[in-house]
């Protein structure tokens, strides 16, 4: 319950038509930041109400294996951070267009590029959040749980994204034959 809550807000708000509604409520420049904060107020009631469920599904014990998963998890977060920084981390949280708008500064969309690991797939964000979901040394049943249905909503998202970025930026269509998923 608590993450389809949050796949929802994720899902609905980020689609155009939603932020045109929106956006006849709240200043066009806040919408991103409002978007993020929403989801970050989400994520956090998942985190607090999560509950424990059941045993555990597998558990390595071997000194070198929990090395390796936990080299993976922290890689994950290694490059979930980058991939943020490296397409504009303040214009993908909103910061930069209330940055901009309090300076008094009109906003101008970024253009699409494709830096570092953006070259070599199309979601490197997403792939990071899948080493983080998936690399664990002690899967219970709760984490395989969120691991799967964080998955599944990464899988649904990216064809949503993809719709959106193909009409926002006609170059994405090219870029999607070169580089895989």
């Amino acid at each position: 319950l608590l993450l389809g809550v949050f796949a929802v807000q994720h899902s609905v708000m980020a689609r155009p038509a939603f932020k045109r509604w929106f956006t006849r409520f709240i200043p066009h420049e806040a919408e991103r930041s409002t978007y993020t904060l929403v989801a970050s107020l989400l994520l956090i009631a998942v985190f607090v109400w999560w509950q424990p469920m059941g045993g555990v599904i597998w558990q390595v014990d071997d000194p070198v294996g929990q090395a390796v998963l936990y080299g993976l998890y922290g890689f994950g977060w290694a490059l979930v951070l980058v991939a943020t920084f490296l397409i504009n981390h303040f214009d993908l949280f909103g910061l930069r267009q209330v940055w901009l708008a309090l300076r008094g500064k009109p906003y101008t969309p970024l253009r699409f590029k494709t830096p570092g690991p953006y070259r070599l797939v199309r979601h490197p964000l997403y792939v990071g959040w899948l080493f983080v979901f998936w690399a664990t040394p002690t899967m219970t049943f709760a984490h395989l749980l969120f691991a799967l249905l964080t998955t599944a909503y990464i899988l649904i998202g990216i064809r949503l994204e993809e719709r959106d970025l193909l009409k926002a930026h006609p170059e994405y269509a090219a870029y999607r034959k070169h580089v895989p998923m």
